[in-house]
C-alpha cells in the first residue's frame, strides 16, 4: 500500500530547494506542461509529459502525467477508490518520494480544493471527507510522488532545451491514453514540435 495521508504544498522554501533566485524577470509555468525533448534521456523523464503545478523563484515542483502503472488505485490507496474508477491505475508522479500520494482532482465546488494548479485543477487536501470530495469532482487521478527542481534548475533544463513547453489542458492530465500523450500534446504544439513527435523510441528505427 502507498502512504496516503493528503498532499499539502510545502509553504516557505521548498523541500527540494538548495537557495533562491532573485530574478524580476521570473515568469511562473505553473500550469504549463513540460515535454520531454528528444534530448532528455534520463529514464526518470524520457519522452515524458510534466504538469507543472507549482513554480516560483524558489523552485518548482510537478506531476508526470502519462506513466501509469501495474498497480489499481483500489490495491494500493484504497481511500481513494471512490474518487476513480475500478480500473484506473495509479501513476508514477516522479522521482521524488515515490511512496507518497499526491492526487489531482477537477473540482465543480472549489471550497474543498486543497491548491490550485489551472483552470478548475486541484490538489486533494489532506484528510478529506471522501464522500463530501465525491460530490464535489468530476474526475481524479493519483499518484506514487512527484517531480522536484531546486532553485534554478528548471530555468537551466529550459535553456539546454531539455523541455517543450505547451499550455495544460484538463484532458492532458485526465488522458484516456496515457501513453500517446507525449506524441499528442506535441502534435498540439506545431511546427518543428509536430516533427518531433513522428520519432520512434528506438531512433535506429528511423
Amino acid at each position: 500500500m502507498l502512504a496516503w495521508r493528503g498532499f499539502r504544498l510545502p509553504r516557505g522554501t521548498p523541500a527540494w530547494c538548495n537557495g533562491r533566485v532573485d530574478d524580476e524577470s521570473f515568469s511562473s509555468l505553473q500550469g504549463q506542461l513540460l515535454i520531454a525533448a528528444p534530448s532528455l534521456v534520463d529514464t526518470n523523464f524520457w519522452r515524458t509529459v510534466v504538469l507543472v503545478a507549482e513554480h516560483s523563484d524558489e523552485g518548482a515542483m510537478g506531476l508526470v502525467l502519462n506513466r501509469p502503472l501495474d498497480v489499481l488505485v483500489a490495491e494500493a490507496v484504497e481511500a481513494l477508490a471512490m474518487l476513480v474508477a475500478s480500473d484506473e491505475p495509479v501513476f508514477q508522479g516522479g522521482p521524488v518520494a515515490p511512496e507518497e500520494v499526491v492526487a489531482l482532482a477537477e473540482f465543480a465546488d472549489p471550497e474543498l480544493a486543497a491548491e490550485f494548479t489551472f483552470t478548475e485543477i486541484a490538489f486533494i487536501g489532506a484528510d478529506p471527507d471522501i464522500e463530501e470530495l465525491a460530490g464535489a469532482i468530476s474526475r481524479a487521478r493519483v499518484f506514487a510522488g512527484y517531480a522536484g527542481w531546486g532553485a534554478g534548475q528548471l530555468e537551466a533544463e529550459l535553456s539546454e532545451q531539455a523541455w517543450i513547453i505547451e499550455p495544460a489542458l484538463p484532458d492532458d492530465v485526465f488522458a484516456e491514453e496515457p501513453e500517446s500523450l507525449w506524441s499528442q500534446t506535441l502534435r498540439r504544439r506545431g511546427g518543428v514540435a509536430s516533427l518531433i513527435a513522428l520519432m520512434p523510441p528506438d531512433p535506429s528505427m528511423n
